[in-house]
């Protein structure tokens, strides 16, 4: 434990540059264009991709922005609707992780479920698997998988600003 909160002051070695973030709840142009409006006021994107047959966005981020799931959670649900999944496409530089490891980056912790251990190099695709980011069925099953760690139920730890947990999209 000691070693994980000296480290989480340390920069973590990722740099965010796009999401696929899929919407609940979209049933017209109209809804599509009303929860484009509300990502569209976040500073830290781009640019936005939509395939309104999947309901799905490809938020694409400013360099070196630091960026908020929560926040991109909060503008869709202020749109109406609930966010199906979110997956951040991370670039690692021979990051080792393994099963439960936590990844700090910029004052918030990543909490990895589910991995082997591996060494992760260059675009990675971490999926977030908090409550409000997957459906309620699969959120249960993580529950379960990280039922020993308070951060999972809190989304906070000592030294961080936030935690999420993430698995590596398959």
């Amino acid at each position: 434990m000691f070693v994980l909160l000296s480290a989480i002051g340390l920069q973590g070695q990722a740099q965010f540059s796009s999401a696929e973030l899929q919407v609940n709840g979209l049933t017209c142009s109209m809804c599509s264009k009303a929860t484009q409006a509300q990502l569209e006021t976040i500073d830290f994107i781009d640019s936005i991709e939509t395939d309104l047959v999947n309901t799905t966005y490809i938020l694409h981020f400013e360099d070196n922005a630091q960026i908020s799931a929560d926040l991109i959670k909060r503008k869709v649900e202020d749109a109406g609707f609930s966010v199906g999944s979110l997956v951040l496409t991370a670039n690692f530089e021979n990051q080792e992780i393994e099963n439960h490891y936590h990844h700090p980056f910029e004052n918030i912790l990543y909490h990895f479920l589910e991995v082997d251990e591996q060494t992760l190099d260059g675009p990675t695709q971490l999926r977030i698997v908090d409550k409000g980011f997957i459906s309620v069925k699969e959120y249960k099953i993580f529950r379960k998988v990280a039922a020993d760690y308070p951060c999972f139920e809190s989304g906070k730890m000592e030294g961080a600003d936030r935690v999420y947990h993430v698995t590596l999209k398959s």
